[in-house]
């Protein structure tokens, strides 16, 4: 890793149309519109779902970065961020963001060493550390059925 500070540019470029083009070095670019909320095409990413989005995909690649380094196997991490915006004092903004994160994990893992590899990266996402809207995980976690060995072959 590199040392801090670390810097990330954008740039947006809008026109008089509905579409904004957002572009980075080494990135292929993004177009954004408003959503259909703000009376927007809603068939575009928008501020709002690159926000939300930015939040489930710095926990997934959080928990995977924790999982590896807690020597954690796991089939497979999903997880749904629904982000609540309001206008509370007349402010629009993201009052509340929730998770529901799903963990897939092989036959014979430990669900508990799970849950604490997701409590530390929910701890530890850059993203949701950044915000100010109250942030609520809640886990679901699964471990696959092991093949009973005394089984008859089918």
């Amino acid at each position: 890793m590199q040392h801090f500070p670390h810097y990330y540019t954008v740039t947006a470029v809008a026109s008089h149309g509905e579409d904004v083009d957002l572009s980075s070095d080494y990135l292929p670019p993004l177009r954004t519109a408003t959503p259909a909320e703000f009376d927007g095409p809603g068939d575009r990413w928008s501020p709002e779902t690159l926000l939300v989005g930015a939040i489930g995909d710095c926990l997934a690649l959080t928990f995977r970065g924790i999982a590896r380094k807690s020597g954690l196997t796991w089939t497979s991490f999903e997880c749904d961020v629904t982000g609540t915006l309001d206008r509370p004092e007349l402010s629009t903004r993201f009052v509340a963001f929730d998770i529901h994160a799903r963990i897939q994990l092989p036959a014979g893992a430990n669900p508990e060493l799970a849950r604490r590899v997701l409590e530390k990266a929910e701890r530890t996402c850059l993203i949701t550390n950044s915000l100010n809207g109250s942030v609520r995980v809640v886990p679901s976690i699964k471990v696959a059925a092991g093949v009973d060995e005394d089984a008859p072959a089918a």
